[in-house]
């Protein structure tokens, strides 16, 4: 029985993942030991549990019941586990997380690398992309998200607000009459972040708010790529704080309308209300909350 429970673990995980292939992947061996794992498993039981065809995977009658029980037993193990960790002085376990490109060199990216630091024996896997992820199909214990948060079945908690700015490059502003009015923007031609609606939303002194279009020229799905054109003089877009500073200081990006602000977006954590780890994951979500929270007051001057 002993040895058959890795077996049911290896089980579980293709049916999780949709199939011999991606269970390998997220497990890190061949396909063909998950497979072979798996007729293992159906001799010792003596029952058909998985339906195979070239492209894709089914649970039998048989398998169904099977699976749930096994689910469960792995629950009650990973259970064990989280109480375990959630009363040791050292978090031990690993975490799968995702978050937006652009944050890559960002303070919450600063964070990661000191909970890391600070738990050295906790492991960390980060997915980078500026694309939505998909928390529970992709595999992840934890999303970073910015500017949305629209899945009401997840836990979440806000972490920090990312400060926003309109730029254009220095070469391609110095070719304009400088802007007074975000009117002022409407020929110009504009980046376009591919996640983000068309209009932009500009915030004036006294309230007021006005919505600038712009001729569209370019189109990205990567706010990297948006700071690479920017800076080689094709027009005017959006960019996080942190990357406008440094476009700033190496003198290539030149702020337009500097008294209309951009609503700033919002940056949450999400994860699974039945996380299989929870003590990790709250563990982790509150650090990097409290880490934002004080380089915030930092940079208010407290």
């Amino acid at each position: 029985m002993i040895e058959h429970l890795r077996h049911m673990a290896i089980f579980a995980r293709v049916v999780d993942e949709g199939s011999f292939r991606a269970a390998a992947k997220a497990i890190g061996i061949a396909p063909s030991r998950v497979s072979e794992t798996v007729s293992e498993l159906e001799t010792y039981l003596g029952v058909t549990l998985l339906y195979r065809t070239t492209r894709k995977i089914a649970l039998t009658n048989e398998g169904r019941m099977f699976f749930a029980r096994v689910t469960e037993m792995l629950r009650s193990a990973e259970t064990g586990l989280n109480e375990l960790n959630a009363l040791s002085l050292e978090p031990v376990g690993a975490l799968r997380l995702s978050m937006p490109a652009y944050m890559s060199s960002s303070s919450l990216a600063t964070a990661i690398a000191e909970f890391s630091r600070r738990h050295p024996q906790v492991a960390l896997s980060v997915s980078f992309s500026d694309a939505r992820t998909d928390l529970l199909n992709d595999g992840f214990d934890v999303n970073i998200r910015a500017g949305w948060l629209d899945d009401s079945s997840m836990m979440s908690r806000k972490l920090s607000e990312s400060e926003r700015a309109l730029v254009a490059g220095a070469g391609y502003a110095a070719t304009r009459a400088r802007p007074l009015h975000p009117s002022d923007l409407e020929d110009w031609d504009r980046i376009r972040y591919k996640h983000r609606p068309d209009m932009t939303t500009l915030i004036g002194p006294a309230g007021d708010t006005v919505k600038v279009l712009g001729q569209s020229r370019l189109e990205a799905d990567s706010i990297d790529a948006l700071y690479h054109f920017t800076v080689q003089n094709l027009g005017v877009t959006v960019l996080p704080e942190h990357l406008v500073a440094r476009g700033e200081a190496a003198g290539t990006l030149i702020r337009l309308l500097p008294d209309w602000k951009l609503r700033p977006l919002g940056i949450y954590a999400v994860w699974p209300d039945t996380s299989r780890r929870e003590s990790l994951t709250l563990l982790f979500v509150r650090f990097i909350a409290d880490w934002e929270a004080k380089s915030a007051q930092h940079l208010r001057g407290g």
